[in-house]
């Protein structure tokens, strides 16, 4: 696919039907690319699971690496909708925090081709990969400053700070909840709790 025709978004289905079957396709593909990876789905096996024929894919897609491109968005849209809806009624950033991690790990949990997904578009299109995260990272620069502004965090550089803490709940969501479900997610979020409440520093009784 050229270059140009990656900046092309596709056109958004005219009728409430048109938008179902899109969203099955997408689904779908997420089915199909975390069961089989990118390289070995086939247009046929996606169209197959969508219950769709080829002819109706491409009228809303041109092909394979569009059909990633558009997965990997609608994935973020709805991780980071989930996450929203989890931490409304947060008292703070704190709380926003831990509520958000146990979100997560549970999105995770339940959705375990999010992690193969990407992994697949970070070696298909960099382009698509960075996208995700970067996405995620404005939304969350913003919540950080406004939880500044209000004093429920200190101050400090939110960039690095909201890639540390994208990077945390990514491995963990990896560890806890796809790989190994060796601790409840009770003890990760209590555990996590601890570091963002307490730091890893000794205090000075622990010290004595």
């Amino acid at each position: 696919m050229s270059s140009a025709a990656k900046d092309i978004a596709p056109s958004a289905p005219k009728t409430a039907r048109g938008a179902r079957t899109r969203a099955r396709i997408l689904k779908a593909a997420e089915d199909t690319f975390g069961t089989l990876g990118y390289h070995r789905a086939g247009i046929s096996d996606i169209t197959r699971a969508a219950g769709v024929a080829q002819g109706t894919l491409y009228c809303y897609f041109s092909g394979k690496e569009e059909i990633l491109r558009e997965l990997v968005r609608d994935m973020g849209h709805k991780v980071r909708a989930h996450l929203a809806a989890s931490v409304i009624g947060a008292r703070d950033r704190l709380q926003a925090e831990e509520l958000g991690l146990r979100a997560f790990l549970e999105y995770v949990s339940a959705n375990p081709s999010l992690y193969r997904v990407l992994q697949e578009a970070q070696f298909v299109d960099e382009a698509i990969f960075r996208e995700y995260y970067e996405a995620f990272g404005r939304g969350y620069m913003r919540m950080l400053a406004d939880a500044t502004r209000k004093g429920e965090v200190r101050p400090g550089n939110d960039e690095i700070r909201v890639w540390a803490l994208m990077g945390l709940s990514n491995f963990l969501g990896l560890r806890f909840a796809l790989w190994d479900r060796d601790r409840s997610f009770d003890e990760v979020v209590a555990t996590i709790s601890d570091l963002f409440r307490n730091g890893l520093a000794l205090d000075g009784k622990e010290k004595a």
